[in-house]
């Protein structure tokens, strides 16, 4: 009898040890940390983080492209095509340049998504949480893209829908690429009721030719942010085949201008609008986004339907 109970002594213990030896192995599995490299330095994040603030709307698109939930981001100018992030389900924490510190602190999240927009507060975001830059950066701009897209697949266990994605992106490309061939030499403008700026290969909005293939009237302009100034002697005198307008003002909810900057009687001596080639870009997605798997994808549209 004693040797009995012995002996489902010893089966119990062998069972609780490998019950605690199960239960430390989901722990850390769960607990599974990875580095990411970035432009602002190098941060150590859980991976699969639950709790996600995102102040990119390129990183924002990709995430919903992957099916990665959010709890928060900056509501004040959210995409036409990410409006279903306007819920409230979703924290808001501020703007795009005024992020609100308090509300992403009460938010406790596991990680934070930034841009250039954020650059100069991200020791500010890290002391709340991991932080990772995903900027876009614009002389390599696929290349980065891609990057950003393989880091959040890893970060959050979606490596095949991932892989998938940027497949179908690179076929769209080489589509878009081929239309190209055949386009005249163009030009990218962001305008507005008081300037307007040009953009060439390597600038911000440079995919186009980068990218795309389209070819650029102009390969001298300067690469700045906001692009180059010009005016509207410069057009005529370039007289690009075609011109890609982009409506900052729209864009920001300042109301559109574009069209009236370039109802201008100089213009009309431009090939773009004798042919009716100019072609009036979605703000929202090329100025406040970008970047993102679904943000390319509505650019390509764009560009191939012009073409």
């Amino acid at each position: 009898m004693k040797k009995w109970f012995l002996l489902v002594i010893a089966i119990c213990v062998v069972a609780l040890g490998a019950c605690g030896k199960g239960t430390n192995e989901s722990a850390a599995s769960s607990d599974e940390k990875m580095t990411i490299k970035h432009e602002l330095g190098s941060t150590e994040v859980v991976k699969d983080p639950k709790k996600v603030v995102v102040f990119d709307f390129g990183a924002l698109d990709t995430l919903d492209e992957l099916g990665v939930e959010v709890a928060g981001l900056p509501k004040e100018l959210v995409p036409a095509y990410l409006k279903q992030y306007e819920a409230e389900q979703y924290t808001n924490v501020g703007s795009l340049k005024e992020p609100n510190f308090e509300a992403i602190s009460e938010l406790a999240p596991d990680v934070i998504l930034i841009s250039a927009r954020q650059s100069e507060m991200y020791k500010e975001f890290s002391k709340i949480a991991p932080t990772i830059y995903v900027g876009i950066d614009t002389q390599d701009y696929m290349t980065s893209f891609k990057d950003n897209v393989n880091m959040l697949g890893e970060l959050f266990g979606k490596e095949a829908e991932a892989t998938a994605a940027l497949k179908e992106v690179d076929e769209k490309i080489a589509a878009v690429k081929e239309d190209a061939k055949e386009a005249p030499e163009s030009l990218v403008l962001l305008a507005g009721d008081k300037s307007m700026s040009a953009f060439g290969p390597g600038s911000r909005f440079g995919l186009i030719y980068d990218a795309f293939g389209l070819k650029a009237i102009d390969t001298t302009l300067d690469q700045a942010v906001h692009g180059q100034d010009v005016s509207y002697e410069y057009i005529v005198k370039k007289n690009p085949g075609i011109i890609f307008v982009i409506d900052r003002g729209e864009a920001i909810g300042e109301g559109a201008t574009a069209k009236q900057a370039m109802d201008n009687e100089l213009l009309k001596k431009v090939d773009a609008v004798k042919n009716n080639k100019v072609v009036y870009l979605s703000g929202d997605v090329w100025y406040l986004s970008g970047g993102g798997i679904q943000s390319i994808e509505k650019m390509l549209e764009e560009i191939k339907t012009a073409l």
